[in-house]
């Protein structure tokens, strides 16, 4: 009878306990949704090696105060 009340009055086990079980879980936790993301990765890898580079040419955003559509069809026929 003493041991279950002294177990619940300790600080290690009421505290230090949970804190250890949701490092240890969090961790086993991060691992499968990483795993989960470099696995898509894998699947719908890009293939920057088939892209053709030689004809590519930077176009800028729009700011805030310029139209947006327009900038850019004027900036692909200049190109």
């Amino acid at each position: 009878m003493r041991i279950p009340q002294a177990l619940a009055k300790n600080k290690t086990v009421r505290f230090g306990v949970p804190m250890l079980l949701l490092i240890v879980g969090g961790s086993f936790g991060l691992r499968e949704f990483t795993q989960i993301r470099y696995d898509s990765f894998k699947l719908h890898g890009k293939k920057i090696k088939d892209a053709a580079f030689d004809d590519w040419k930077n176009i800028r955003g729009p700011r805030p105060w310029e139209e947006p559509k327009s900038l850019q069809e004027q900036q692909r026929k200049s190109a």
